[in-house]
């Protein structure tokens, strides 16, 4: 099949578009020498394309009646049996909706990408499956994944099982959302600013953000290539250790992965943490919109695990609040370059694009004012760095990131972790339909101020169920350096086991 030609005026505003001036005699030059790259076109437009082929059988599924869905957290139900034995066999799991299972529909919270079906698996689901799970559906998220609360989603709000009306956290509100109410064992999250750890905080689940590029990131619909991160979400410690253990290691199809360190996770569970040492970050209690209630609630976790024995001491690392100002050059520029004009794929990279979702996203254009409020702030401040600055701070800040992750590494020189509150207050009440956007975007952005700078630094950090505060659940935080989720998971199961967090 061939493609379409450009025209002689096509290419004369072409030229204009790249800041150029043609005669129509030279553009009739450079079209005639156009031809022979515009065959090779042909020949790529020829050939099928070269993806994973699909191995376990499965629906199309359906969409659930709200009768079936009381929270909304079901996008889509289907049922998709993995391998008979593996380390999750047995377990039921809920993807996130931007995370690509062949056959059946995904929107990524987003009406213009209803409709879309993805054509194969991302990496983590067939790990999953080839672990043993069974995958029972795909969780809705937070629209095009930019919200830390969960009224965004297209087409309801997401409710939080402890408090109806209330926020499950965002932006994988339907995965938490479903492991806390117990309609799946585990599930897949993705996080770009805390989107894995602030709804295990709000629901009261164990969410774990890897160390960048820990988890292939392939078939996952992106954001921005240097903050994207996936991660499991479950209802215990030790079903994350598995999780992770299954869905971890290169795929050599995602470029975040460098050389990614896998470990024995579940062989850090019995350890205990007598002799760790940990380090209470003072910038994570001090933020402004910081609930008092919340900061004592995490202390007293943390005394818990200073009586089991763990060395436990206050240190600053100020870079902690330079990191969570970072993401807004490189969250919002680089999330207007790869998910918006570069159709969620972007240029620069080798490894598996998903053509048909390049096809399909393309058309937000023809939706944009249907675009989230929380997603056209971010587009706005980065357009205005790329056309008023041509992505001079994009560019600095991804420098200084590299300085930011200096100061977590020295600290944890000293430290094995790094304590403190997933987010600085418990899950807020849905704000109304008709609410100003100003109200609209603070329940999105209110609570990431902890959770955004390690996506920045890549530092792996998991968010652990401490209380109860009125009823809804509080969230510690532990972080440790690259590749050190072990040690993560034996302080997480040694809280765990002291404990019923739901008594505290």
């Amino acid at each position: 099949m061939a493609i379409t030609r450009p025209t002689l005026d096509q290419v004369l505003d072409i030229a204009t578009q790249l800041h150029m001036q043609l005669t129509h005699e030279q553009a009739a030059s450079y079209l005639e020498l156009m031809q022979p790259s515009f065959d090779a076109y042909d020949l790529v437009d020829e050939l099928a394309d070269f993806v994973p082929p699909i191995r376990y059988d499965r629906s199309s599924g359906y969409r659930p009646s709200a009768k079936e869905n009381p929270l909304n957290a079901w996008y889509y139900r289907t049922e998709v049996n993995g391998a008979r034995e593996g380390l999750l066999a047995g377990k039921t799991v809920a993807l996130k909706d931007n995370i690509s299972l062949a056959g059946v529909p995904m929107m990524n919270g987003a009406a213009p990408l209803e409709g879309f079906v993805p054509g194969f698996d991302a990496t983590v689901v067939t790990r999953l499956l080839d672990a043993g799970a069974t995958i029972l559906g795909k969780a809705t998220c937070e629209h095009y994944c930019l919200s830390g609360g969960s009224h965004t989603s297209d087409p309801a709000p997401v409710h939080n099982p402890h408090r109806h009306g209330y926020a499950s956290g965002g932006s994988s509100s339907g995965s938490a959302a479903l492991v806390a109410a117990g309609e799946v064992d585990i599930a897949v999250g993705g996080d770009q600013g805390g989107s894995i750890r602030i709804p295990s905080a709000f629901c009261g689940t164990y969410g774990m953000k890897p160390t960048h590029g820990l988890v292939p990131y392939t078939g996952v619909m992106a954001i921005e290539a240097t903050i994207d991160h996936v991660g499991p979400i479950t209802g215990n410690v030790r079903d994350n250790a598995l999780m992770l253990q299954a869905m971890a290691g290169a795929d050599g199809l995602d470029p975040r992965q460098a050389a990614p360190q896998v470990d024995d996770y579940c062989s850090y569970l019995e350890k205990g943490v007598s002799g760790l040492r940990i380090g209470v970050l003072q910038e994570g209690f001090a933020l402004a919109n910081q609930d008092p209630r919340v900061a004592d609630k995490v202390r007293d976790a943390i005394a818990r695990l200073d009586a089991l024995g763990a060395h436990v001491e206050p240190v600053s690392i100020p870079e902690h609040n330079l990191a969570g100002l970072l993401w807004h050059p490189i969250g919002c520029e680089g999330l207007t370059m790869q998910m918006m004009h570069g159709n969620g794929a972007g240029f620069n990279w080798k490894g598996l694009y998903d053509v048909g979702l390049l096809d399909k996203q393309a058309s937000w254009r023809e939706h944009a004012d249907q675009l989230s409020a929380s997603l056209k702030l971010c587009m706005f401040v980065g357009q205005y760095g790329l056309s008023r600055y041509n992505g001079r701070y994009y560019a600095k800040a991804q420098n200084l990131a590299r300085f930011a992750r200096q100061g977590y590494d020295k600290a944890l020189q000293t430290y094995d972790l790094l304590v403190m509150p997933t987010t600085p207050i418990t899950a807020q009440p849905h704000p109304p339909a008709n609410c100003s956007i100003t109200e609209y975007v603070a329940r999105a952005l209110e609570m990431i101020g902890n959770t955004a700078p390690q996506d920045i630094t890549g530092h792996p950090a998991m968010s652990i169920p401490c209380g109860l505060l009125d009823g809804l659940p509080v969230g510690l935080m532990l972080v440790a350096k690259h590749y050190a989720e072990g040690t993560i998971y034996q302080a997480a199961a040694a809280f765990e086991a002291s404990v019923d967090w739901r008594t505290l």
